[in-house]
């Protein structure tokens, strides 16, 4: 994806880079606004059985991460940090 429109492009998302820009656009996902409200649990789940294995769970952190970015025109700084997410 080449856009640097940062409504649209995903890299845009703190602690998403080109590997995790490719498993979201796997799941269908492909602007920033596409995933505002979206389940980051559901998103987990598909994936892990679209590729029929687990995944670690850092992915469902980034996960968290990247829709609580999408979904917030305001957005806590510490929030924008994959860890904050963990369990």
């Amino acid at each position: 994806m080449d856009n640097d429109d940062p409504k649209t492009n995903l890299r845009t998302i703190p602690g998403v880079g080109k590997s995790i820009e490719q498993d979201l656009i796997e799941l269908g996902y492909k602007s920033v606004a596409d995933l505002n409200g979206a389940d980051p649990q559901a998103m987990y789940d598909r994936f892990c059985k679209m590729k029929g294995q687990h995944i670690d769970r850092c992915l469902l952190y980034v996960f968290r991460g990247a829709v609580y970015f999408a979904s917030h025109k305001t957005r806590d700084p510490k929030k924008l940090r994959w860890w904050h997410w963990k369990d």
